[in-house]
């Protein structure tokens, strides 16, 4: 008992400073606060919203993102992959055995789930194909041209900047390489001005840790890909198959006893709010983007 007070007291200090000071580049600090507690599945580890097509849990929604992000980009056997942003490694283990490309190399800001990925990599035996290192997406431990795919699975949008990460994908892939993301977009149209949508937005923002330099559409997210470099730029949206239902299961799922006794309460209080009827989600988008680094790029 003394045990938890302690480490839920911690928890609602670092809750409160994510909260007081928004989007400082401390997406480590989230997922910290979040850690092996905080999820929503019930076989994995995922912490993603999920594609829901056709899903009969949360645990395949989530692994359907994966391989709809993974097709989008053509990972094959022939390619070397870096994975920006690799959660506990489970859109890794799951592409190592489905798609079985060369090598996986994941990247992550947070020391606490390289921590717990490379353990569940060596329970799966499959340390010599994924290697996962403790890194920046900003500021990228790689030579040129290294890698023929880059992918980011709903990990984008925290980067400080997102732009910065473009710039170090296009860097790190080999001339004709891949880069593909999924990732979370305000929707076309005039800003929402109503105080109700800023303080909403000022929150999610602050407790995700989304720079507010990140928030643009599908269009500026384009010109943004092709000003680095990128060309044959393709965003597909899917945010009608990705938010409302995973709205429908979240609000069902935190209710749950598992899920009450396992999930910090202001933690999950925070889980409430950003799936709750007045939540800002209904005023984003859900995108499946890709981009080539062109063939004689130099």
């Amino acid at each position: 008992m003394g045990s938890n007070l302690l480490r839920n007291s911690k928890e609602a200090l670092s809750l409160f400073w994510l909260l007081a000071y928004p989007a400082k580049g401390r997406a480590s600090a989230v997922y910290d606060l979040i850690s092996t507690r905080g999820h929503l599945g019930t076989d994995s580890l995922y912490l993603n919203l999920g594609y829901w097509p056709g899903a009969r849990s949360y645990d395949d929604a989530c692994q359907l993102l994966a391989k709809t992000l993974a097709e989008a980009a053509a990972l094959g056997p022939d390619d070397e992959l870096l994975d920006v942003g690799f959660g506990f490694a489970d859109q890794d283990m799951y592409w190592a055995q489905v798609f079985s490309p060369k090598k996986i190399v994941g990247l992550n800001i947070t020391a606490s789930q390289v921590e717990v990925a490379r353990r569940r990599v060596r329970e799966e035996n499959l340390q010599e194909r994924i290697e996962l290192r403790e890194g920046s997406a900003t500021r990228m431990p790689f030579r040129a041209a290294t890698f023929d795919k880059v992918m980011a699975l709903e990990a984008a949008f925290h980067y400080n900047t997102r732009e910065d990460f473009f710039r170090e994908a296009f860097k790190v892939l080999r001339c004709g390489g891949r880069l593909g993301v999924a990732d979370i977009v305000p929707k076309t149209g005039p800003p929402r001005a109503s105080l109700g949508w800023r303080v909403a937005e000022y929150f999610g923002r602050s407790f995700w840790q989304i720079p507010k330099v990140n928030m643009y559409d599908s269009a500026v997210y384009e010109r943004k890909l092709r000003g680095v470099g990128f060309v044959n730029v393709a965003i597909r949206s899917i945010g009608e198959e990705v938010f409302a239902p995973f709205v429908q299961y979240a609000r069902r799922r935190l209710d749950e006893p598992e899920v009450i006794e396992r999930i910090n309460p202001l933690v999950r209080l925070c889980w409430k709010a950003s799936v709750g009827d007045r939540a800002p989600w209904k005023n984003f988008d859900y995108i499946i983007v890709t981009a080539n680094k062109p063939r004689d790029s130099r």
